[in-house]
């Protein structure tokens, strides 16, 4: 089994599907890497069918991000760190914890107005898939973002291939509805 090859045909499929689950870019790259490791230490123990290492990567992908938010929902982020001692910096800048401007360099961000189509569309569309009920936006991402098939979904998440069908259609149905304003007809 070459685990090199398995990486290259898998990450980009797993790394959408984290994303569109909710993990931001970097997470999902993150979690695929430490995926990845996981399956490299295991590698003598897996059999050469391509379809089960695959169900395999999505669920310790799973696994992990679980792990991640658990571990996250205990910590409290500080924003901003700043010496007290510093009357200097009035300007409020500081060095960010979670790696965002430090002193000196400004990010301008675009204000709602300003946002452009495809911005807005993303944002429709993270909202909507927000809304959907878990089981129906995993179903869902799995098929179209993992781009697995209904059997592996339906291994992987231990229910029949009617059933991932089924949720599938209803997460459908249920974007359709929520995004029915952005439909454009002639």
């Amino acid at each position: 089994m070459n685990i090199e090859e398995l990486y290259r045909t898998i990450s980009p499929r797993l790394t959408n599907w984290l994303v569109a689950s909710g993990s931001s870019y970097h997470e999902a790259c993150d979690l695929v890497q430490s995926t990845f490791l996981k399956i490299w230490k295991m590698r003598d123990d897996l059999r050469d069918d391509d379809s089960a290492v695959s169900g395999l990567a999505f669920t310790i992908a799973r696994n992990l991000r679980k792990n991640l938010a658990r571990d996250n929902a205990r910590l409290t982020f500080v924003g901003e760190i700043r010496d007290p001692d510093d009357d200097d910096d009035q300007t409020g800048e500081g060095t960010s914890v979670m790696g965002g401007a430090s002193a000196g360099i400004s990010v301008a961000q675009p204000s709602n107005d300003q946002q452009s189509d495809v911005e807005y569309l993303r944002k429709r569309l993270s909202d909507a898939f927000a809304k959907l009920p878990p089981i129906l936006r995993e179903a869902y991402t799995l098929f179209q973002v993992g781009e697995m098939s209904i059997r592996e979904i339906a291994n992987q998440t231990g229910v029949s291939e009617n059933l991932v069908k089924v949720r599938i259609f209803r997460a459908k149905e249920k974007l359709r509805e929520i995004l029915a304003d952005l439909r454009v007809t002639y």
